[in-house]
């Protein structure tokens, strides 16, 4: 295997890494967040995987891959949606926070990585990327914005978010055993 091959290898598992590894731990800090902060989270971690997918539907020949990214971008759009008409009504403010930083950060690192891939590479390294991103969510949202959130209706939110996230896993699941052929 060429050597830049494996340097891409390596680079692309990294980021995936340092996605699923640094959500939850931010999340696993001591200090409280309040819904501001959550709600701002919430907003990020949405955006993050819409601007992938606008990558993925930009740089992919794959059927299955565009249609995901397509779905990416529709539903989790809605959530932002949600979450914005939410914060207006609650007169809250989103506060950008230590976890929406490093999710901001960790997702322009990615689309960088995705950016210099093409053909299969990008396909694997994003759909990859997707499992990776939605489990890593998926937990913070259980584990902790929910659990954190003091506001009944932002509760309700995140708590109806979940099933549409744990789909979104399934399907990215689904597509990352054809992009492996």
């Amino acid at each position: 295997m060429k050597i830049s091959k494996l340097f891409t290898m390596w680079a692309t598992a990294t980021i995936v890494c340092s996605l699923l590894l640094s959500v939850p731990a931010v999340a696993q800090q001591n200090t409280k967040l309040s819904d501001a902060e959550i709600a701002s989270i919430a907003v990020v971690a949405n955006q993050v995987d819409i601007d992938a997918a606008k990558l993925a539907q930009d740089k992919s020949k794959n059927t299955e891959v565009q249609n995901f990214a397509k779905t990416m971008i529709s539903d989790h759009q809605s959530v932002i949606d949600k979450a914005t008409a939410l914060v207006q009504k609650l007169g809250v403010t989103p506060k950008d926070n230590t976890l929406s930083q490093q999710l901001s950060s960790n997702g322009t690192k990615n689309r960088q990585l995705l950016q210099a891939k093409s053909g299969k590479d990008f396909d694997k390294a994003y759909i990859n990327n997707e499992v990776a991103y939605h489990e890593a969510v998926i937990s913070t949202v259980e584990g902790r914005l929910i659990p954190e959130a003091q506001n009944n209706e932002l509760r309700d939110l995140l708590q109806s978010v979940l099933p549409v996230l744990k789909t979104h896993l399934e399907h990215a699941k689904m597509v990352q055993k054809d992009a492996g052929k």
